[in-house]
């Protein structure tokens, strides 16, 4: 678990060339995943665009530097819609007001803890009337520009000591994490499929159930790219494009079709 200010600044290195390639700029917040998704990247030489590192291709987060398999894991943010639409998003965390869903005013956010394995947003700081508490992110109802709203019984779940997250993190609802469960199960059905036949016929059975339905979303890869637009009419070889991109991907797209 890293605080945010500890990553912000870390230079950030290449492991197969052994060299900086810039620092940690910023950290794009996902408020409907309550996560990080990317790292900006600050370089020193003349930049037209922004760039920025998909948190999944972050190998590691350590005291001295934020590591990547290559310097080609740094990428242009125009290339990747979902970023430029969370950068545009400007959600912050510091120096946002803590409301509860009925208006009372809980404290204000001073430092956000991060778990460095996921990107998952793990509890914030915040500084209260009196004193100071720590907040778990499982709290957080809405991750807004300037306010996060927050459960109306938030402040019975306050800690002293953000090393208590950890603590609390391992018995989150495990409703929370939906979709991520049902990509798991997926997963661990396709690891304990016996034989290729019986994998292809459950992957013939995915297109025959998803071809010729209607996408209701914006559907991405694990790296943020755009697949497929909302409103595209999904073909066979769509299907596949889409298994081929992952379990979490085919689940995304079978959770939004038009019935």
């Amino acid at each position: 678990m890293k605080a945010s200010a500890q990553i912000i600044g870390l230079p950030i290195i290449s492991i197969a060339d052994g060299a900086q390639i810039g620092t940690v700029k910023s950290l794009v917040i996902n408020p409907d995943k309550g996560s990080i998704d990317f790292l900006t990247v600050e370089q020193d030489d003349v930049q037209l665009s922004l760039k920025a590192i998909p948190f999944k291709k972050v190998v590691g987060i350590g005291e001295f530097a934020v590591t990547v398999e290559q310097g080609h894991d740094v990428i242009d943010l125009s290339e990747i819609p979902i970023a430029n639409q969370l950068v545009n998003k400007q959600i912050r965390i510091k120096n946002t007001k803590a409301i509860t869903r009925k208006g009372q005013l809980l404290g204000e956010a001073r430092e956000f803890f991060v778990d460095e394995e996921s990107g998952d947003i793990v509890g914030i700081a915040l500084q209260l009337e009196k004193g100071e508490a720590v907040l778990p992110a499982s709290e957080v109802l809405t991750y807004g520009k300037d306010i996060l709203i927050i459960n109306d019984g938030a402040n019975e779940s306050l800690l002293d000591d953000p090393a208590e997250l950890l603590k609390a993190e391992s018995i989150e609802p495990t409703s929370v994490m939906a979709e991520e469960d049902v990509s798991a199960q997926m997963e661990a059905m396709a690891e304990s499929v016996e034989n290729v036949e019986a994998l292809q016929s459950l992957r013939e059975k995915q297109v025959a159930l998803l071809a010729g339905k209607r996408l209701t979303k914006d559907i991405y890869d694990a790296d943020g790219r755009l697949l497929f637009k909302a409103g595209t009419l999904l073909g066979e070889e769509d299907v596949r494009r889409a298994q081929e991109a992952g379990p979490s991907v085919i689940v995304d797209v079978s959770m939004n079709v038009e019935a």
